[in-house]
Formats: C-alpha cells, structure tokens, sequence
C-alpha cells in the first residue's frame, strides 16, 4: 500500500495540448480514488502519468513522500488495467492471469492458489483455458481486470476497466472490485466517466474537466456542496435543474416566472455585499415535488399540459 501524492502536475503534449494543468491531489494508503470527468478531461493521462507510461511535464509525483517521476512502470510496484484489454493472444487465460505472479517468482502451488480464487470471484472458472481470441470483450476485460488484482500491488491503476461489460455484469463486477479492495487493502485509482460506478465505488472523488481538478470529496460532499456549475450540473442523474435568480436581500433571492416574480426565501443569510448579485439556483430533480394545493413557500405555480 502507498499514498499517492500529485503535486503541481502538468501535462502538455505537443502543440502546446494542455491535458493536464496544475493537478494537486493526494490518495491516502488504502483510499479507493476514482476520477470522474467527460472524455477529454485529463482522466487518462492522469493515470499514464501515474503509471509511468507518460512523462511529467512539470511537478512531482510522490509515492509514499518518494519522487517517482523517473522511476520505469516496473519500478512502482503498479497494477494497471485499462480499456483496452492488452492480453497475450498466444498465451491461456489462466497464464495471463498468472504471467505477473510467475515473474515475482511464487511457487507454481501458490499460483495455482491464487489465480483460481480471483477467477472465482470474477466469474472467469470456467474459461481459465480458454485463449482470449475465444472470448467477448466483457470477457477480455475481465480476465485484464484479473491480472491487474492478483499482483497485490502497493497502488492499483483502473482505466475504465468494465466499460465493455453489459450493465447487469458491471454491477456484480463493480461490487466485487470494491470488495477486493477491502480485502487486499490497496491503494486504488479508478478512472471513470460513469457516475454510477464512481459513485458506488469510491471513498472519494475528484471531478475533473477542462484538464482541471474541479473538486475533491466525498460523494456527499460533491452532490450536496458542489463546487461550480460544472460540478453540479456533471453529478447526478437526471441532471441538475437551472434556474437564473438575483438576491433580492440577504434573506430572499428571486426568479422570474411566466407568471411573474416568485420570491424564495433563503435557508440561511447572504452576506449584504451580494444583494443585487445575479445567482443560479439549481435544484435536484429528486427534490421536486408535485402539490395541487394552493401556492406554498418555494413553489412555483404551473399547470400540465
């Protein structure tokens, strides 16, 4: 187990590609991290870097307060799986679910051990002899998922490792991934852009986009205190609700209908300097009611067409 540290991290490709700017975050010994963002944030260059498979533009990547920067993948005592599957064709899946736990020399009883019981648990047993060429992708991104886990790595490195899987065997993956990790005590980082599995994984969050760390948490954190309007909107399904409204005084803000100005009163003050501020308030589907009453606090009057 480690704690990973980023500080400053930069990556800029050529032409001047920003794909990472100026990322500080750290992953405690045994945390489970997942990073969260659309396509094009930064997540998997993140991970590359972190494995050593990109160099670091500027800053320094720390495992355990020890500079990595120049260490070679081999070096970090890493398990990577990704999105791609990167099996050997040529070789079973039993011996590439093996092929880690040979060259670190254990025992051929202690392989056999091994290599059976993470088959078991993702569902891979009946396969184990089978040659990757035979299998589905799902598949394929098990037996990868596999040989990531049974190396009992200081840090394990997971680039959207079950997207090829369909949704019913995701969720028994994703809860068995989780249960790995608390068995193994691992440092995890899990590269996603699927909420629902960031959320149903991870200790804590970082929500990135743009190449930026928009926020670090807890799931709780992040969906009740988002950071900005990215983060609220990006977090959650069906997606965040936006309404344009102004602090009419510290103690109201208000919106204007087609009915016309319908003033909220606010749960706590707004310091004075920001009445007359224009705001966005935004509003979690799941905290919409429907009332026939007559008009109450905090609602908005309307009909169904």
């Amino acid at each position: 187990m480690s704690r990973v540290t980023l500080s400053h991290v930069w990556k800029i490709y050529e032409g001047n590609v920003v794909a990472v700017r100026d990322m500080s975050v750290t992953c405690e010994d045994g945390e489970f991290l997942a990073i969260l963002g659309p396509s094009g944030s930064g997540k998997s260059s993140t991970l590359r870097m972190l494995a050593g498979l990109e160099e670091i533009t500027r800053g320094e990547i720390l495992f355990d307060e020890k500079v990595i920067n120049k260490l070679s993948p081999s070096e970090r005592n890493i398990a990577l799986a990704f999105e791609s599957y990167a099996l050997y064709p040529r070789l079973t899946i039993y011996e590439n679910i093996a092929f880690p736990l040979r060259v670190q020399g254990l025992s051929k009883f202690e392989i056999d051990k091994t290599v059976n019981s993470i088959a078991e648990q993702l569902d891979l047993t009946d396969i184990l002899h089978n040659k990757p060429s035979s299998l589905s992708g799902g598949h394929q991104q098990r037996c990868s998922l596999a040989r990531a886990l049974v190396r009992r790595p200081s840090v394990t490195l997971l680039d959207e490792p079950i997207s090829h899987m369909d949704q019913r065997v995701r969720a028994v993956i994703r809860a068995r991934i989780r249960r790995l990790h608390d068995e193994l005590k691992s440092t995890t980082i899990y590269v996603t852009h699927d909420q629902a599995e960031a959320i149903a994984l991870c200790d804590r969050l970082v929500v990135m986009n743009l190449a930026e760390v928009q926020q670090l948490g807890t799931v709780d954190e992040i969906w009740n205190h988002p950071a900005n309007k990215f983060v609220a909107g990006f977090v959650g399904e069906p997606q965040m609700n936006f309404i344009n409204g102004k602090i009419e005084n510290p103690q109201h803000v208000f919106i204007v209908t087609k009915e016309g100005k319908k003033t909220f009163k606010l749960k706590g003050e707004v310091d004075q300097k920001y009445v007359g501020s224009e705001v966005t308030i935004g509003v979690r589907p799941q905290q919409i009611q429907l009332s026939l009453s007559k008009e109450q606090e905090a609602s908005i009057p309307g009909s169904v067409e």
